[in-house]
């Protein structure tokens, strides 16, 4: 993949064009430090009129997350209504990560008969978020459209928990580390490759300006 691709890819992901209306927007789980990031692209989302359910996970304290009730409290404190909040089934499950979470969603919008989803992450982790949602898609459901919304920008200079809430370091070193891990478990075939999230992204705009 050429280096301008690797950039496209990237800024479209933090830079998508969401279409008016979505079916709904998922928030990845986020260690606390990092949740305000998604909850305030929650917020924005509902004001525009783009989505009227927000989904986040079902689990419960594990792995960073800090659980279904108390996020669902935390959500409400921050300004979004309890009756748009959808907990997407997870459980059973001992760990909760990235993978499980996009096979999940997808699982749930294709029960749902969802075509148009929103994904939100942190902005560091938006873009491994975006490529697992679009991996699990095109497995499962290829005619599911995933748009890709970051979470509001914070500090980047302020040092956090990430990662399942094993790894620790400012916003800005975790950017590396995610780069690293898209690398790694693409190799492993977890996760598509990022030429191939590139050509879902152009085929799904595409299909956007034939309808």
């Amino acid at each position: 993949m050429s280096a301008n691709e690797r950039a496209e890819l990237l800024l479209r992901v933090l830079c998508d064009v969401v279409p008016p209306e979505a079916d709904a927007a998922y928030l990845f789980a986020q260690t606390e430090p990092n949740q305000q990031s998604v909850f305030q692209a929650a917020r924005s989302l509902l004001h525009r009129k783009a989505v009227g359910r927000i989904w986040i996970s079902d689990c419960t304290t594990k792995s960073g997350y800090i659980g279904a009730t108390a996020c669902r409290e935390a959500m409400v404190r921050a300004g979004v209504p309890d009756e748009v909040i959808e907990e997407v089934p997870t459980e059973p499950t001992d760990i909760l990560h990235t993978k499980i979470e996009a096979q999940a969603i997808v699982r749930f919008a294709t029960i749902r008969g969802c075509r148009r989803l929103i994904v939100t992450s942190a902005p560091f982790h938006q873009e491994r978020a975006f490529m697992a949602a679009v991996t699990a898609a095109m497995h499962d459901d290829p005619d599911l459209m995933i748009y890709s919304v970051p979470g509001r920008a914070q500090p980047w200079d302020e040092v956090v928990t990430h990662s399942q809430g094993t790894l620790r370091g400012t916003r800005a070193e975790l950017i590396e580390s995610e780069r690293q891990r898209i690398e790694t478990y693409a190799a492993q075939g977890d996760l598509a490759c990022r030429a191939d999230v590139l050509a879902y992204l152009r085929r799904r705009d595409d299909r956007k300006r034939r309808r």
